[in-house]
């Protein structure tokens, strides 16, 4: 009885032991890994130079926004929408999973922070927020994003979404994805730094990038774009610059987000190293518009008060539909030709006409006819037209006799028309229908007539030199603000760029210069005023950035 009990406890501990082996087991066993794909481009002529299953069929993950951009790009590029616009988030945006940034069902979010949402954060709240604010709707946006696909040459990709979320057929390609990248950098090269940005004002708050890791780590990155999910893996499209050389890569699959950027440093060093140093630039060619045209896009999610927005201005407005009627300007106070005015002016016209020498005046002042206008309420109103002074011909200068000054003043004072009594009767007609008396030529100046005598008792003093001064064009802008000495003239190029993007409101307009000096390489805005370059560094000393206020000419 005992030893049947203690078989029984036997037993029962290992089968707990062999469950706890099998459960370790599964819990130390590697993943199903994503497939992997990769390839290299010259970016500049679109020669491939390392390719390994770049034409499978994967998921994309957030490479997917790319193309959403390049879609909210065009649309702003064409007048359909502002980055001022205010843009509604929908219940179905504010839904999204992260990556997000958690703006509220209902809030207003202008359309520029929503694109550094997406491009910076991968935030899937934003790219869905953007998509409906183009075409309406997520179906409606995605036939756009197919459409665009086709036109670009992407010939493998279908797009359920515009943020990328695993979906039954959201596929795409390393070479469909690469082309996208090539199209953005070459077709939209205004927005292009938004992929170079470590971080992003979104509105809200400030955002880090998923790629900032990537790009201050490998040297001449400037984008482009990360993804990730379960059944995709960790996907990258990257591009850098060195020299004349850039170069564009797309990797599907990374096991994990370091050993993906470090795969996408060899693939890069590798074509770089391939790449020609003399190669013709061959951009490729943009697409054409086509819009929301027979996509079925419902009316976009803008707010109606986006045009009393302030920062409104500048905006490109469609306007659809032809005005159906013209309205008639309201005459000036006053002006309004009554039956009095009308009669004063048929007289002073036929007095014109009925003049003999009326080819011989000024024909800027003379009427030529008189039209008849209906106004919008079907009355008439009598107009006189005047000539063109530029269709008028015009006396040659060469053939107009000279006259002394004094004869000259003479005539004037002879020919002046002493002023007319009006009472209040009288209406008053503009100047320009009355043609002036024909005032009679003056003899020709005699020969020896001497305008100017000048006495000389010697020889005159030199006059004094004077000192002229050429006017200085630069508006004050005779200061900087240095942000550091760096050991390499790179570093510090970097600096500045990463400055530049982070403190747009002061440094927007500034000149990035690199200085040498024996210390090493000062990294300097320059083209400043003084008071601009004092917030500046009041600014960047609040964000903890090292910043001195310098003169023109200090390096």
């Amino acid at each position: 009885m005992a030893s049947d009990a203690l078989r029984r406890v036997g037993q029962a501990v290992r089968t707990f032991l062999a469950f706890i082996v099998v459960a370790l087991t599964l819990a130390g066993a590697p993943a199903l890994a994503a497939p992997y794909a990769a390839l290299v481009v010259d970016a500049r002529s679109g020669q491939v130079l390392h390719e390994r299953n770049a034409d499978a069929r994967l998921h994309p993950a957030s490479l997917t926004k790319m193309m959403t951009l390049y879609i909210v790009f065009e649309a702003v590029e064409h007048g359909e929408i502002s980055l001022d616009s205010l843009v509604t988030i929908s219940r179905n945006a504010s839904a999204e999973p992260p990556s997000k940034i958690g703006f509220r069902e209902g809030s207003q979010v202008r359309l520029r922070h929503l694109i550094r949402a997406a491009a910076v954060k991968s935030a899937n709240d934003a790219a869905t927020a953007l998509g409906e604010a183009i075409s309406g709707s997520e179906e409606a946006f995605a036939a756009r994003m197919n459409r665009t696909a086709k036109a670009l040459g992407m010939t493998r990709t279908h797009f359920e979404n515009m943020h990328g979320l695993t979906a039954e057929g959201h596929l795409s390609t390393a070479r469909d994805m690469t082309t996208l990248g090539r199209h953005l950098f070459y077709d939209y090269p205004q927005y292009y730094n938004l992929f170079s940005r470590t971080s992003a004002d979104v509105g809200v708050k400030t955002v880090p990038s998923t790629n900032r890791r990537f790009l201050t780590t490998y040297e001449g990155a400037d984008g482009i774009k990360t993804g990730y999910t379960r059944a995709s893996g960790s996907n990258l499209t990257a591009s850098a610059h060195r020299g004349n050389k850039r170069i564009i890569a797309t990797i599907f699959g990374g096991t994990s987000g370091p050993s993906r950027d470090a795969q996408m440093a060899e693939l890069l060093d590798m074509g770089f190293r391939q790449a020609g140093n003399n190669v013709a630039v061959r951009p490729p060619s943009k697409p054409p518009y086509m819009g929301n045209s027979g996509l079925g896009a419902s009316a976009p999610l803008v707010a109606n008060n986006e045009l009393d927005e302030p920062g409104g201005a500048g905006k490109t407005i469609r306007v659809v539909g032809a005005p159906a009627k013209s309205i008639r300007p309201r005459p000036r106070p006053g002006m309004a030709f009554d039956p009095a005015t009308s009669e004063a002016v048929e007289d002073v016209i036929a007095g014109i006409l009925a003049a003999p020498d009326v080819a011989e005046t000024d024909a800027a002042t003379v009427a030529e006819a008189e039209t008849t206008e209906p106004t919008e309420s079907g009355e008439t109103v009598e107009v006189a037209t005047v000539a063109d002074p530029a269709e008028t011909p015009q006396p040659d200068p060469a053939m107009t006799p000279q006259t002394a000054p004094q004869e000259v003043a003479e005539a004037s004072a002879a020919t002046e028309t002493p002023p007319i009594a009006q009472d209040d009767a009288t209406p008053i007609i503009n100047a320009s229908l009355a043609a002036p008396e024909i005032a009679p030529v003056p003899p020709a100046r005699p020969d020896d007539m001497i305008l100017v005598s000048v006495e000389s008792s010697g020889a005159a003093a030199p006059a004094a030199p004077e000192l002229v001064t050429r006017m200085s064009t630069s508006g004050g802008r005779h200061w900087g603000i240095n942000v550091g000495i760096y050991t390499t003239q790179y570093e510090a190029e970097k600096v500045l760029l990463r400055t530049a993007l982070s403190e747009l409101a002061t440094l927007g307009e500034a000149l990035r210069k690199v200085g040498k000096s024996r210390q090493g390489f000062n990294a300097n805005f320059v083209g400043m005023t003084k008071e601009s370059a004092e917030l500046a560094c009041r600014r960047l000393s609040v964000r903890d950035t090292s910043c001195t206020v310098i003169e023109a000419g200090a390096s």
